[in-house]
């Protein structure tokens, strides 16, 4: 046992850091959760399922684009990785404000949505996940925390973290994804908790958006 663990390509503290990282970023509500919901509730479960097998997808070629070469970009052309930084920020504020305004739209309020083929969810479900700022933030930032330059290759340990993260955040997007339309009825059924919903929702973005636009000016770094 002892040798296995050993032969793990991240410590267990750095395993349970990156899975608690990971699982407070998937429940703070952004593009992919509302994406995922939306789909959801406005139609069906399988159709969110479909969307969240391109939200994986995007995942993976963030995960071996970070691994590969992407933060070296980022590095060597600073203006862009803060630009992008900038843009995500904006546009969770934007998320926040459409949540916060009088008659704004909630993670699980019921849309009409067009009915749309499989290809087509699982390409909307890819790009928003690729245009998603924290999932690239993520990738560039956090993961790079837990990577210890003792334990050997920087880039198997990065790919064990990048898949560790995946594993979370698909999980629980499944489970969102699986009791959208249940929490939206039940939503409905209250108006008031829709209103109280909505408003968690446009904090949480809120604060997210604060915590970018804090951290635009650094730099990437590898």
């Amino acid at each position: 046992m002892t040798n296995l663990l050993t032969a793990f390509p991240v410590s267990a503290p750095a395993a349970l850091g990156m899975a608690a990282a990971a699982l407070a970023m998937v429940l703070t509500p952004g593009p992919n959760m509302m994406y995922l919901a939306s789909r959801s509730v406005g139609q069906g479960r399988r159709a969110g399922l479909v969307s969240l097998a391109g939200t994986g997808a995007g995942f993976v070629i963030y995960m071996l684009m970070a691994n590969l070469g992407l933060a070296i970009v980022f590095v060597a052309v600073p203006w862009l990785f803060i630009g992008f930084k900038a843009a995500g920020a904006a546009y969770l504020a934007w998320l926040s404000w459409q949540a916060l305004r009088p008659g704004g739209a909630g993670v699980f309020d019921v849309r009409d949505l067009a009915e749309d083929s499989d290809w087509l969810l699982f390409r909307m479900g890819l790009f928003t996940n690729l245009l998603n700022p924290k999932v690239a933030i993520m990738y560039l930032t956090l993961i790079p925390q837990f990577i210890d330059p003792d334990r050997g290759s920087r880039v198997a340990q990065g790919i064990t973290l990048g898949m560790l993260q995946i594993g979370v955040s698909m999980t629980v997007n499944a489970l969102i994804v699986i009791g959208a339309a249940s929490i939206a009825r039940l939503l409905a059924s209250r108006p008031d908790r829709v209103v109280r919903q909505r408003r968690i929702t446009g904090a949480l973005l809120g604060g997210v958006a604060v915590l970018l636009a804090r951290e635009v000016p650094s730099r990437a770094h590898v």
